[in-house]
């Protein structure tokens, strides 16, 4: 089986059946499956033997008395290993992974950060030197086995080396989202009893200092940016952090190093808290380096001494997929990874781009959004030829990709005329001239954003996973993708569909070595997450097509149950929304308990550059769209403040075309509202990954909310002006 392949096996009341009622997906190699088994599903987990013999560092306890989850910092787990295939290589630590990188490409560029003009770059020997040095200054500090060190600032050199310092030296890497507010901050560093946090500049300093009475464990602080504005009690810049570890014996860092099983916790990720508080997803040296192994693989990452991938490091490094990407991918295959500028989700990212183009590029569905913005916005400017010449491109692009995402491979003289006249000019104007993997995952994306790039001849790739995954578990492949699908599994893992409904849709489950330890003391949580077989429930409801790629339909805790007892997802409305109705940026569809469903829509506007907040301003596709349907609007005031006829006359009508969609009446969104301001991770709307926090929207506006349900008029009744 050289692809990923669907087992769909027969209702049997045997006990050994795993698969039973059940589709099972597996990713392996021809050489790890016989041929007369391809027809079956995967062996019973339990059958699986963890932590072989021939393990390059061995597991800590007896494998068989150690369980696949555990709460306890200090605990290890059971391996989720194979016989064969890449599930059965064997298992390393960190600082393996870390040291073979460093024999094999000690004099590549690691790290890459921008000075005034200048890029200052740091060699995979450095690198390590430099974590090494830093893991000394911790046990200077006072660091202990299995405490945290929470690190709280935007993406640089300094936060990777606190990161891989604090594994080296026998703590919890443990990211903290740079919006926190001071008690956020309180909860996570209580959490896992750091004993140091790094933070970026005074600003974050100041949250720290406001809760660090109440922190029993932190010993010191580290500011890596600009200079401390006072001299305070164990309170460190990075200089005089690094200069501590000098005096620490190398053999006292190494006797730490040594006693690291692969089956420890190194890294806590905490969740973004959106339905409680955060979860501290605990992932051991073996979650970070198999993972990073058998992504790297299924993806066919070159290796620094074939040819070197480069990424832009600018998402939040809290968040699994930016720490995935950023940090291990590019550790394990040598990889040189560029700092953005703070202010890259603000606007500075294009020029970061246009500067490194990246060899591999992973953006939030949000920035996508916004490049296809921008790109229609400055469409809209040319003159008539080259918008035609443009629509035209755009038209092959489409009809190209399409047909070679279904197996086709033609490329007609009109391609490779639209390629050299539209394509490499777009592709050099965005910095993905190099690119030769564009990704995208962390919160759903419309089918119109991925056919607007597919168009450009710019697939983008949808990958799926979530914390407890150590990030990726499907992934979607140059030779295997299809437009709203989050691909096929990785090298080495499985997906089950439980109890799938007629449609073959069910609760999505994971099983590979990437799933998680467990929640950090939280133990109901853990085997509300692990069932009793060790298969991860994602939450996600998802099907399989017939060649085994991955849909996902719905959240289970976004599912709305309407009053009358009908299961709506929300995302696949959302989208259409978005879809139908250019001038839409968010929607929230509302009807939980609900007689019927309503919706909160907001509208596509500019973004304060300073503060990261919407402005009142309409972005351009937005005014044109305006125009198109006779309206003088340019402000979102002027459509909501005086309820512009024409717009929301035009919004309806987008509306009655989803709604005719609609497989059932319960289905139809009857009543709806503009909302006054976009969402924005500054105004609380959206995470640090644009993802919208609906328990948050919900509560901002339960009066508008609560609106929709009285006696009140549907929000166009009376402003619909007569055809």
């Amino acid at each position: 089986m050289s692809a990923t392949d669907v087992h769909v096996k027969p209702h049997h009341t045997s006990e050994q059946d795993v698969c039973e009622n059940e589709i099972c997906v597996t990713s392996q190699s021809k050489e790890a499956v016989p041929e007369q088994l391809e027809m079956y599903c995967p062996p019973h987990p339990a059958s699986i033997e963890p932590c072989e013999e021939k393990t390059k560092a061995p597991c800590d306890g007896d494998s068989s008395e150690l369980k696949l989850w555990t709460t306890q910092r200090d605990s290890a787990v059971r391996l989720r290993m194979e016989e064969s295939g890449v599930a059965s290589l064997p298992p390393v630590t960190i600082h393996q992974m870390f040291e073979e990188s460093v024999q094999k490409y000690g004099d590549c560029v690691a790290l890459a950060s921008k000075e005034g003009d200048q890029w200052v770059t740091l060699t995979y020997k450095q690198y390590y030197e430099q974590c090494r040095l830093a893991a000394k200054g911790f046990l200077k500090l006072g660091l202990e086995r299995f405490h945290g060190v929470g690190i709280l600032g935007f993406n640089s050199a300094e936060w990777f080396i606190a990161d891989i310092a604090t594994i080296l030296a026998g703590g919890f890497a443990v990211g903290i989202y740079t919006t926190n507010s001071a008690e956020a901050c309180h909860y996570v560093a209580e959490n896992c009893e750091a004993n140091i946090l790094v933070v970026e500049n005074n600003k974050q300093l100041q949250k720290i200092l406001q809760v660090q009475d109440q922190l029993p464990h932190l010993k010191a602080i580290i500011q890596y940016k600009e200079e401390l504005k006072e001299k305070l009690p164990n309170v460190y810049t990075w200089a005089e952090f690094i200069e501590l570890g000098k005096d620490v014996p190398d053999v006292q860092l190494d006797q730490i190093i040594s006693s690291q099983k692969p089956n420890q916790c190194c890294t806590l990720i905490y969740t973004s808290g959106t339905t409680g508080q955060p979860k501290g997803v605990m992932l051991s040296h073996d979650n970070i380096t198999w993972t990073a192994t058998s992504a790297g693989k299924t993806v066919t990452l070159r290796e620094a001494t074939d040819q070197q991938e480069i990424v832009v490091s600018y998402l939040p490094l809290s968040h699994v997929a930016a720490q995935m990407i950023d940090i291990w991918l590019t550790m394990k295959y040598g990889g040189a990874t560029y700092f953005a500028q703070p202010d890259a989700l603000k606007g500075s990212l294009a020029n970061t781009l246009r500067e490194v183009r990246p060899t591999a590029f992973m953006g939030v569905p949000r920035v996508w959004e916004k490049m296809q913005e921008k790109m229609k916005a400055v469409g809209a400017k040319s003159s008539t030829i080259k918008r035609k010449v443009a629509s035209w491109a755009k038209g092959v692009g489409l009809e190209t990709n399409l047909k070679r995402m279904n197996g086709a491979s033609p490329q007609p003289v009109k391609y490779h005329v639209a390629k050299k006249l539209v394509f490499k000019k777009v592709r050099k104007a965005l910095g993905l001239d190099r690119c030769t993997k564009c990704y995208t995952g962390a919160a759903p994306i419309t089918k119109d954003t991925l056919e607007f790039f597919l168009s450009l001849n710019i697939p983008v790739y949808e990958l799926y996973g979530m914390s407890e995954s150590s990030g990726p578990h499907t992934i979607s492949l140059p030779d295997a993708f299809r437009i709203t699908s989050c691909g096929k599994v990785i090298a080495g893992c499985r997906t089950k569909i439980y109890q799938p409904d007629s449609d073959g849709s069910g609760e999505i489950l994971f099983w590979g070595r990437h799933v998680f330890m467990g929640y950090l003391n939280m133990e109901d949580k853990t085997k509300e997450s692990i069932d009793e077989e060790g298969w991860l429930r994602s939450g996600d409801i998802g099907k399989h097509d017939d060649k085994g790629f991955l849909f996902i339909t719905g959240r289970i805790k976004e599912l709305i149950i309407t009053a009358g007892g009908e299961n709506i997802p929300p995302v696949p409305i959302e989208d259409a929304m978005k879809e139908y109705i250019p001038i839409i940026s968010n929607v929230m569809v509302i009807g939980d308990k609900r007689k019927f469903l309503s919706m909160l829509l907001t509208l596509k506007c500019n973004v304060n550059f300073d503060t990261g907040e919407p402005d009142d301003e309409l972005t351009a596709e937005a005014i044109e769209f305006c125009q198109k349907i006779g309206s003088k609007a340019t402000k979102v005031s002027d459509i909501v403040g005086h309820r512009d006829k024409l717009v929301y006359a035009a919004i309806q009508e987008g509306v009655n075309l989803v709604n005719e969609r609609s497989t059932s009446n319960a289905q139809k969104v009857q009543k709806w509202m503009i909302l006054d301001r976009d969402f924005s991770i500054a105004g609380g709307e959206l995470g640090p990954t644009m993802k919208l926090k609906r328990p948050v929207v919900s509560k901002m506006y339960k009066d508008q909310i609560n609106g929709f349900y009285l006696d009140a008029v549907t929000p166009t009744d009376n402003v619909i002006p007569s055809k």
